[in-house]
């Protein structure tokens, strides 16, 4: 390939992105403004400068937009998360860190926030897998996985904690979202108490259902045999 193709090809490449980001955008206004559910591709495309058509050759519906954004958000939101619970050294505080940080994180974007909180209702509908927690999920799942390992927490069912672990996040998140300003320690602080006391009862029914141990026949040592002998022997001569 020559220069020339290059350059042609380096500008179709910049133009792909560019008419992509200027679809998001436009997409963002439109749910933030109108809603999701009230939303059309024409409303979008009105608030860009390219042709009706266009559109069709980057997203193949509203939907898959409406996904692109909260995918590329929880991108960063899980890099955020995953620093976040590296630097504590306790279960407990992993789990306060982790969460203040999800939570932060989506107050802390005032688009994403916008959009959580006028579409409530349509990224409960779609859940955690299609709304691109699925990045998140697989990571804490690693995450607990290792905890288990090191001994921080007893070896539950990973992968239902994994789920309820993002559950919580995702719906207090949204809930979260509905109130301006957000009350990010009061989510983290209900999040992190309810994760951290189902893990205590769990833990203690999974030891009480432990099959107990056999009991060894106690030992006699070898002194406690000397002072039988010598009893035995004074009770002879006694005699």
């Amino acid at each position: 390939m020559d220069d020339l193709e290059r350059d042609k090809a380096s500008k179709r490449e910049q133009t792909k992105v560019r008419n992509r980001g200027v679809i998001l955008r436009a997409a963002r206004e439109v749910f933030v403004e109108i809603g999701y559910d009230a939303a059309t591709v024409r409303d979008i495309v009105g608030r860009t400068d390219l042709a009706p058509g266009t559109f069709y050759n980057y997203f193949p519906d509203k939907q898959s937009v409406l996904l692109a954004l909260v995918g590329e958000a929880t991108s960063v939101g899980t890099r955020l998360i995953r620093e976040a619970r590296l630097r504590p050294n306790t279960l407990e505080e992993r789990v306060h860190a982790g969460f203040r940080a999800y939570f932060e994180f989506i107050a802390g974007d005032r688009a994403l926030f916008e959009l959580m909180r006028r579409n409530f209702a349509t990224l409960r509908s779609l859940g955690l897998d299609e709304t691109g927690f699925a990045e998140g999920l697989a990571e804490l799942q690693k995450e607990l996985r290792e905890a288990v390992a090191a001994g921080l927490m007893p070896p539950l069912p990973i992968a239902y904690m994994t789920r309820a672990i993002g559950s919580i996040a995702f719906e207090l998140g949204a809930e979260m979202a509905t109130h301006d300003p957000p009350d990010i320690e009061g989510a983290t602080r209900f999040a992190a108490d309810l994760c951290l006391g189902a893990l205590e009862r769990l833990g203690r029914n999974a030891r009480a259902a432990e099959p107990p141990r056999a009991s060894k026949s106690p030992r006699t040592s070898p002194d406690s045999k000397r002072v039988k002998t010598r009893a035995s022997s004074r009770k002879q001569r006694s005699e």
